[in-house]
């Protein structure tokens, strides 16, 4: 709990203690609750949850949240509030957790699913979902079991979303407008769909099937699980795709490895700024992580010149965009971008190049990773020189914009540090390395449109002069 933000070090272990409170009732003696369902329901939630992979057809593919939530909602139908709430705690805490703090994320994940099931079962039972489901010698009273399936499915949604939501604010420090923005409609059809599998499963249960029916609804997902891992797979071989790309990079042009890395995640946090959604987020990411992939077609000695470029050198420099949209052009899932890596040295003014793309003719996605770009080359801190303070680097951004940047991008930028700020270790320069050439004259500046000016290595020029076009090898290189 540690490594968890102030606010949600109060709201987990509170949403915790209402999950407990929620509980509690199931375990106290008398309380009739029948151990033999919810321990067959816990223990096939906890087998579906504890390998976080899908065995059955030999994939190694995390399960996604979600996965497994018809039989949540099975129990929801079959068991008390109390008792319901029960089979989703073990499978959660054990279950696959991707980033840290892991207890933490664990013991949320856990009361949030326990607080939910027992709104669903709650629901259920206010609608008389109990008796809709037929049982030995009676026959499911259909189609009105639907409505409190539906009822309980739609309460199920409303508090997850709701947890979701409050837990973004809390641990993320998302704004109210923005934590629950698109939350529900997302998540509402898929759970209503959710709903109808755990009522199909709970009439099989009640019926002559018995426990047998969860083999008869868990065989579909698992069927849909093999299908994801495919998709995973694929995902996985795109990611192999752009960090061999990086690497081939980092490799070629030592003075500023890392700092693609950086790009995409300064670009991110601008996107996030701007409403994009999670589809364009990825794939803005990548337009930051291979903006400098042209550089793989500039020759080694121009990019590592030490000393003052030639006209016909700084043309080959200028290249690099377009040699990197011909390397990426033929790699669909890059989608848009594609353009960001041609038109991210492109300026507001008209003045960038390769095309001399002005105003909105740029594309969104390259004025996203031009800002991005410039602020991680003056804030990272190389072997030549220490990066300038992050409020240094956007004073000097908001100055250029409307002439080099884009002014609304700027503003995301500003917005995204304020609320997440930018850490050391994250701004960084990862070429300070011992044995790294020093370079001299043109070569000691910061890239992508940070100044160039004969004297002091972190010169900033006077608030009433434009920021000009990059001159430098690593002006180009940014």
């Amino acid at each position: 709990m540690r490594a968890t933000r102030g606010a949600a070090r109060t709201f987990i272990p509170a949403v915790a203690l209402g999950a407990l409170i929620c509980v509690l009732p199931a375990l106290r003696g008398g309380a009739g609750t029948p151990w033999i369902t919810v321990a067959l329901l816990t223990g096939l939630y906890l087998a579906c949850e504890l390998p976080g992979r899908c065995p059955f057809f030999g994939s190694s593919v995390p399960i996604r949240a979600g996965s497994f939530f018809p039989l949540l909602l099975a129990a929801a139908f079959l068991l008390p509030p109390a008792a319901a709430a029960l089979v989703a705690v073990p499978g959660s805490l054990v279950g696959r957790v991707e980033q840290p703090p892991f207890t933490a994320r664990r013991v949320w994940r856990a009361a949030q699913l326990a607080l939910t099931v027992w709104a669903a079962s709650s629901v259920h039972g206010l609608f008389g979902g109990t008796a809709t489901l037929g049982g030995p010698g009676l026959l499911p009273d259909l189609p009105y079991a639907i409505l409190p399936a539906c009822a309980a499915a739609l309460a199920f949604s409303l508090v997850l979303t709701a947890l979701d939501g409050a837990i973004l604010v809390t641990a993320e420090r998302l704004p109210l407008r923005r934590a629950w923005s698109g939350l529900l409609p997302r998540s509402l059809g898929p759970h209503l769909v959710h709903g109808l599998a755990g009522l199909m499963m709970a009439v099989l249960w009640r019926g002559p099937y018995g426990p047998l029916s969860a083999l008869i609804v868990l065989l579909p997902m698992y069927i849909s699980c093999w299908v994801f891992a495919q998709y995973h797979r694929e995902h996985a071989a795109h990611r192999a795709t752009i960090r061999a790309l990086v690497q081939a990079v980092d490799i070629k042009d030592t003075y500023t490895r890392g700092h693609s890395e950086r790009v995409g995640r300064a670009s991110v946090l601008i996107a996030r700024e701007l409403g994009m959604g999670q589809d364009r987020l990825e794939v803005v990411r990548f337009a930051g992580i291979l903006h400098d992939v042209g550089k793989l077609g500039v020759p080694t000695r121009v990019l590592r010149k030490d000393g003052p470029l030639t006209p016909e050198e700084r043309q080959v420099i200028e290249l690099h965009p377009e040699y990197g949209h011909e390397i990426v052009r033929g790699i669909g899932f890059l989608g848009e971008a594609r353009a960001a890596i041609l038109h991210h040295h492109e300026r507001l003014d008209g003045s960038g190049y390769p095309y001399g793309l002005s105003g909105r003719e740029i594309p969104e996605f390259a004025r996203v990773v031009a800002v991005a770009d410039a602020f991680d080359a003056m804030t990272s801190t190389r072997s030549y020189r220490r990066g300038r303070p992050v409020p240094a680097a956007l004073e000097e951004l908001k100055r250029c914009a409307g002439t080099q940047f884009d002014p609304q991008m700027v503003r995301a930028l500003v917005r995204g540090l304020e609320r997440h700020g930018w850490s050391a270790v994250t701004a960084a320069g990862t070429a300070d390395e011992p044995g790294f050439p020093r370079p001299r004259g043109e070569h000691a500046e910061a890239e992508a449109g940070a100044p160039r000016r004969s004297g002091g290595l972190d010169h900033v020029p006077p608030p009433q002069s434009p920021v000009p076009a990059p001159q430098s090898p690593a002006d180009r290189r940014g």
